[in-house]
């Protein structure tokens, strides 16, 4: 798995070059400001990019910003983006257009070695990782009523496979049904968790987040 890292903290981005490549991880590039990150990407075309979210010159969004351009003109490229603290509008914006792909952890993290290394590479083939903390801070105003358990096995399958990045298409050729089918148990899943008629990848996102709380 090829991996480029934006950093501009020479300790810790030294700290995950060191272990990344001591996991067997092929890091092919590590940069300190955003503009070099977008360059390495065009030419470099990683698996994964790690990402912090304060980069300079301001130190407030432009890595996540950075992360946004790379989710639209990369999309086959996997982003995991580094915080200090929960940013709930970045999260969100992160993941509102898809789930594949993508992971957002705190910075604590990494000292969990074989967690952090577990997280990297199922970003990069193509799953999620979301801190718990995110999670916790994202569904605060927006609860469930209804346990998971409320689901039917089928509708369990859906939102298993929603929650690994699967489009409608995607899930109704992994279980062999329609695309109709399928369609009609996101509808459900939406009822039944409670989630009123607004953007349908708002309320898919929130369903992923449910789903991965109650797993």
């Amino acid at each position: 798995m090829r991996v480029v890292i934006a950093e501009d903290s020479v300790l810790l981005r030294e700290g995950i070059i060191r272990l990344l490549t001591d996991a067997g991880l092929d890091v092919v590039g590590a940069v300190d400001e955003p503009e070099a990150l977008l360059r390495s990407v065009d030419e470099l075309l990683p698996d994964i990019c790690i990402v912090d979210i304060r980069m300079p010159p301001t130190h407030t969004d432009e890595g996540i910003r950075a992360a946004l351009v790379i989710r639209a003109q990369h999309p086959d490229v996997a982003v995991l983006v580094l915080s200090q603290y929960v940013e709930e509008r970045y999260a969100t914006d992160l993941i509102a257009s898809d789930t594949r792909g993508v992971g957002y952890l705190l910075k604590d993290r990494v000292a969990d070695v074989r967690e952090f290394v577990d997280a990297v590479r199922r970003v990069g083939e193509g799953g999620t990782a979301l801190d718990p903390e995110v999670v916790s801070q994202l569904l605060v105003r927006s609860r469930r009523t209804d346990p998971l358990g409320g689901l039917t096995p089928r509708e369990g399958d859906v939102i298993r496979l929603m929650a690994e990045g699967r489009s409608n298409q995607g899930i109704a050729a992994e279980l062999v049904v329609s695309e109709g089918a399928v369609e009609k148990h996101v509808s459900s899943i939406f009822l039944k968790l409670a989630l009123p008629p607004a953007d349908q990848d708002h309320r898919r996102v929130l369903a992923v987040l449910r789903y991965l709380e109650g797993s």
